[in-house]
């Protein structure tokens, strides 16, 4: 497959090369159960080892978990897929890294199971900081560590005063328009400029619609690169190749598509923490943490004097640990008495890109069939467009 391609689907699926990689190197090679197209029904999800071939420490997670976590090993000591894996044969025992990676996964859990009761206190970042070598001895920094706080308590300075978080998210709504304002709409359409790839710029449209919709188009030389929400499945597409979000994906595909996000947040967790947080291209900001049990936190960054958002902080949990994804807003603007950024850029460990948007019109009709995912090629296509 083109390398635009796999990259392009990084990008604007928020997936890594190394995702894309996996998904062609291994998932292609396995075989479904007879029945379904994945070889799983809703109740009797497939395991890992019913879905990829010679998986030996990850045996029992969730199948759609493989990748994930995979992404997570790479993020973490800086690597991709081939420096574990052999190209187009993933399934092979023949790189030395990969026999290590499996001793160390085992050595994580049994330090956790130990020490931590079984929570997941020590992952592969722990130690790698994203190098294949941990680091084993302190390194020696270029000037003395600040202890502002510590020096602080000492000194019985008092803690800063925080507003509530209900206060803070109140004043986000009003920021952008108010509720009303935002309620009247009902699908916002945005054309504009990709930049990712070391400057590489490529035309992008994003259609959304009220209330989880969403679709974003990246036109690249020799076709589209797709990713949506339906309002209740994820998807993704290059020509050939379709993939179906897994369920940490669709968590923060739905986040994403929800058109009406300013209001439902308050909803979404359980309860709320606010710290002081930090400056953001020269802003200085509040923290409001979103909590709720068995999930990870949601971290929202709000401008001290305007109140919008400036920062969102997301992760994706993993059996191996949680992979990160921060939007930072930029460039509001007023359209039809709402406030909408104009800007915005994604990062992940090891990638980045930014969408401008030149041009966003409201209230326009969206076809729902937008949002629908193409049919899958057949399995022997799929095989074919395989790097």
């Amino acid at each position: 497959m083109n390398a635009y391609y796999w990259k392009a689907w990084f990008s604007v699926g928020g997936m890594s090369l190394l995702t894309l990689l996996m998904i062609a190197g291994a998932r292609a090679q396995s075989t479904p159960a007879k029945g379904s197209s994945e070889g799983a029904t809703a109740t009797s999800p497939k395991l890992a080892e019913e879905e990829y071939k010679n998986i030996q420490a990850l045996k029992g997670i969730p199948a759609d978990q493989v990748i994930p976590s995979m992404q997570f090993i790479a993020a973490s000591l800086g690597v991709e897929c081939e420096y574990c894996h052999l190209a187009r044969a993933f399934e092979k025992d023949d790189k030395k890294p990969k026999l290590t990676a499996r001793k160390m996964i085992g050595m994580m859990m049994a330090i956790n199971k130990e020490n931590f009761e079984g929570h997941r206190e020590v992952t592969c970042y722990s130690c790698h900081r994203g190098s294949p070598d941990p680091v084993a001895t302190p390194m020696i920094a270029a000037e003395e560590p600040r202890r502002e706080a510590a020096e602080a308590a000492k000194a019985g300075e008092p803690k800063p005063v925080l507003p509530p978080a209900d206060q803070l998210l109140d004043k986000y709504v009003g920021a952008i328009g108010g509720a009303e304002a935002l309620q009247k709409v009902t699908s916002r359409v945005e054309k504009g400029i990709l930049t990712a790839f070391g400057g590489q710029h490529f035309p992008v449209d994003v259609y959304s619609k009220a209330p989880d919709k969403r679709l974003s188009v990246m036109h690249l030389p020799n076709g589209d690169s797709l990713t949506a929400f339906d309002g209740t499945q994820g998807w993704l597409s290059v020509p050939g190749r379709v993939h179906r979000m897994s369920t940490a994906e669709n968590a923060a595909a739905r986040i994403d598509a929800d058109l009406y996000f300013p209001l439902h947040v308050k909803t979404l967790y359980e309860r709320f923490r606010v710290n002081a947080g930090e400056k953001i291209d020269g802003h200085d900001t509040y923290l409001v943490v979103g909590l709720k049990e068995g999930q990870p936190p949601l971290l929202l960054y709000f401008d001290k004097e305007s109140g919008l958002l400036l920062r969102l902080v997301r992760y994706a949990e993993t059996p191996l640990g949680r992979n990160p994804t921060q939007i930072d807003y930029a460039d509001y603007r007023e359209a039809n008495g709402l406030k909408a950024p104009f800007r915005w850029t994604l990062s992940r460990p090891g990638n980045q890109f930014t969408i401008q948007v030149e041009q966003l019109q409201q209230n326009v009709p969206v076809d729902d069939a937008k949002f629908a995912p193409p049919p899958e090629p057949p399995p022997a296509a799929q095989k074919r467009a395989a790097p």
